[in-house]
């Protein structure tokens, strides 16, 4: 039993992975093109590995040829070599892997002991701040939020991507569109010229809508959102920072309804007609206000 609690708080780790890593990068030159963009020098869990790695890493950015020589005059560069046993421990290393054709799978092992890891030692801090009882909860919650966070950023990654997929993809799409006359290739907003020019709202896109004060931009954003949730059946958040609740709901029910809004405000209507009554007025619950 003790055994297995001491097994348990060794962090997580797999040195056999590190090796066979740094050995296939020395192994062919090219490998460091392929987890460049995955893993970094602190990634690894034993220093020395973390030394030869970044070592590499530099050679890399430099434009320099990475193989055994030029790694050990790197090391050497900086007084290192000696320290993690000298040109024997990297020929070692070398003969780890016979190819370099699994860089990817080893890359991918040191990266999620590497997130375990980052999450051992957060969930120690969370705890700690759990003992804070004369500190504000919510600046504990937002502290505790923020590590973690920052452990799910520094694991965003994005390759570099094949694009024949993407145009097959891409064809076919042209190809769906062109067979379905009015089609829009993204989400409607229910202006035809507007959808005409965006063909819809697409799902990378960052859209601001500008304009002087009172032209009507918060009437245009509602509009939007409410033609989405009615016609598109879509889920769609608002977040206001000038307006609340009631005011956005006000505006909502004004827009769909036809009533002016300083009358709905002043509740001078005993009851709501129009378009809003019935069926239509319960689809505004599938528009989430916060």
């Amino acid at each position: 039993m003790s055994e297995e609690i001491s097994n348990i708080k060794v962090p997580p780790q797999d040195i056999e992975a590190e090796k066979s890593l740094l050995g296939s990068l020395m192994l062919e030159k090219e490998a460091i093109t392929k987890v460049a963009d995955i893993i970094h020098a602190e990634d690894f869990y034993k220093r020395n590995h973390q030394y030869i790695y970044q070592a590499i890493e530099d050679l890399f950015a430099s434009g320099e040829p990475v193989d055994l020589i030029s790694v050990a005059s790197k090391l050497k560069e900086i007084n290192y070599l000696d320290n993690l046993g000298g040109t024997a421990y990297l020929t070692e290393l070398i003969n780890t892997v016979p190819t370099a054709s699994h860089v990817l799978t080893y890359a991918k092992i040191v990266k999620k002991k590497r997130v375990l890891r980052d999450l051992i030692e957060a969930g120690s801090e969370i705890q700690l701040m759990g003992y804070k009882e004369n500190e504000d909860p919510d600046d504990l919650l937002d502290s505790a939020e923020k590590k973690i966070f920052g452990i799910t950023q520094k694991n965003l990654t994005q390759s570099f991507l094949p694009i024949k997929p993407y145009l097959e993809e891409a064809f076919e799409r042209i190809d769906r569109m062109s067979k379905q006359k009015g089609a829009t290739r993204g989400v409607a907003t229910g202006f035809k010229g507007l959808d005409s020019i965006l063909s819809g709202l697409q799902k990378s896109d960052l859209i601001v809508l500008a304009a002087r004060p009172s032209m009507g931009k918060s009437s245009l954003a509602l509009d939007i959102a409410k033609n989405v949730a009615l016609n598109e059946k879509l889920p769609v958040g608002i977040f206001s920072l000038e307006m609340s609740k009631d005011q956005l709901i006000d505006r909502l029910i004004s827009s769909e309804s036809n009533i002016d809004s300083w009358k709905i405000r002043q509740g001078m209507l005993s009851t709501i007609k129009g378009p809003c009554k019935g069926i239509k007025c319960s689809c505004f619950s599938s528009i989430s206000i916060v």
